[in-house]
């Protein structure tokens, strides 16, 4: 996350003004999520300890909130700097990226309750919840946008529209590693923290990347005009 923040800040300049804020949104998404999983790793460590090869609990209690809050933040940033770097017109820009960001948050505030929840019932029912606010936004992201998509630069269509994917794909982790407790796979508690965390990966540092590529490819088109 610290070093996809600092080629996306390092690179900001490389794009053309009109995507220097999308660049810049992605790189403030890692930066929020550098801190965040500090904060996770100092919480893990004081939460567990091993000793030859053994793990036990150190009575500490593993803050899952830092998750939250980091997605809280960034989460709705995400389906942002997307919108953003499509260039959209000024009114449709500013109802979609509210649309889908108030998507955003809701889902991941509906998802904490089950998160902490002390039965798979209860994280199983908050699961529903949470779905349905992410079940629209990738209906948004698949059906709304397309007529949006067909408008854009030829060398940047393609690339726009795989983004679309990305994020679908990327975000079905979250949803698929939160049932792992309900499920009685991956190991419990570890299994869902790597789980997370490996999408996180893909989905902030990976696709801020990806965005950056998308604002070059735009701006040669737009320098080229």
């Amino acid at each position: 996350m610290g070093a996809a923040t600092a080629f996306l800040f390092l690179n900001r300049s490389q794009v053309a003004k009109e995507y220097q804020t999308a660049v810049t949104i992605s790189g403030i998404v890692t930066l929020i999520a550098f801190y965040h999983y500090y904060r996770i790793f100092n919480s893990w460590e004081a939460a567990y300890t091993v000793a030859n090869g053994v793990v036990t609990a150190t009575g500490q209690t593993f803050n899952d909130a830092y998750r939250y809050v980091d997605w809280l933040l960034t989460v709705p940033l995400l389906v942002t700097e997307l919108i953003l770097v499509m260039r959209l017109p000024g009114a449709e820009t500013s109802a979609r990226a509210g649309k889908l960001a108030f998507l955003a948050a809701l889902m991941v505030l509906l998802g904490y309750p089950g998160e902490i929840a002390a039965t798979t019932q209860a994280r199983g029912m908050w699961w529903v919840l949470s779905m349905i606010p992410f079940c629209m936004i990738m209906f948004d992201l698949f059906f709304g946008l397309s007529a949006s998509i067909s408008a854009q630069p030829a060398n940047a269509r393609g690339l726009v529209s795989t983004a679309r994917y990305i994020t679908v794909v990327t975000w079905c982790f979250y949803p698929i590693v939160y049932l792992f407790p309900v499920l009685g796979i991956g190991g419990s508690v570890v299994g869902v923290q790597v789980g997370y965390s490996i999408a996180d990966v893909l989905a902030k540092a990976a696709f801020g990347i990806y965005i950056y590529i998308i604002a070059v490819r735009k701006s040669e088109t737009h320098l080229a005009v």
